[in-house]
């Protein structure tokens, strides 16, 4: 008669030791990746995004760019300049983002866009939500996960690390 045995043949780990072997190694590939990961991949998207903003006509957020620049300057800065600035600041931020250098700078930048970004929900309330959110309001609400973004890698940046 024989009979099955459950140890593992020699040479082999039992499953779940396998198991929390693969789940420790996918750990220490997130810790040692996954913020630098979101710093370039946050770095790409204002890179693009403001590089769209150097062309006229060809970022879908333009005009709105251009009455929030104007409306938080007070007139000051409007129109293509209010773009021009725009482009200047979201190229900036995905270049320091992306290279990692002068990075405490891109960050501030960014700190300082994210009031800009946001403030159309409070600015143009009414023209953002009619009798809800319009496709205006949804990208920039979506902006949320972008500033989420920014503040983990700001954290990083000044000196918070992943614990275990």
């Amino acid at each position: 008669m024989t009979t099955l045995s459950t140890a593992p043949t020699r040479g082999t780990a039992p499953r779940s030791s396998r198991i929390n072997q693969l789940a420790s190694r996918g750990q220490s590939l997130l810790d040692t990746y996954s913020i630098g990961s979101l710093r370039v991949s946050l770095g790409f998207v204002f890179l693009l995004f403001g590089a769209l903003k150097f062309v006229p006509g060809l970022s879908p957020a333009e005009d709105l760019a251009a009455r929030t620049i104007d409306a938080l300057t007070l007139g000051i800065v409007s129109g293509t300049g209010a773009v021009l600035m725009t482009a200047v600041m979201e190229t900036f931020i995905g270049i320091t983002l992306i290279t990692g250098r002068f990075l405490k700078a891109g960050l501030a930048v960014l700190g300082m866009a994210m009031v800009g970004i946001m403030s159309p929900l409070v600015l143009f309330a009414g023209e953002m939500f009619p009798e809800g959110p319009t496709i205006v309001a949804q990208y920039v609400i979506k902006d949320v996960v972008l500033i989420t973004a920014g503040l983990v890698v700001a954290a990083q940046a000044l000196g918070a690390r992943l614990t275990r």
